[in-house]
């Protein structure tokens, strides 16, 4: 239960990660604003997807209980 709170706090971290990247165009290194705008956008999707199957995974152990 504990990984699946985990999960959520990660997913929302990636989506914050994403839109630093975009605002400041910035990841390790200056980058792009095309490399920028495409790395902050998959960072964000992949934090949603993350945030959707934490909710999903709390909902099904909800059920079991």
């Amino acid at each position: 239960m504990m990984f699946n709170w985990l999960s959520l706090v990660t997913g929302l971290f990636y989506i914050v990660l994403g839109i630093v990247v975009i605002v400041y165009k910035f990841f390790f290194t200056i980058l792009e604003p095309v490399i920028a705008y495409a790395m902050g956008a998959v960072l964000i999707l992949y934090g949603i997807f993350r945030i959707y199957r934490a909710v999903s995974r709390i909902k099904d152990s909800g059920n079991e209980e």
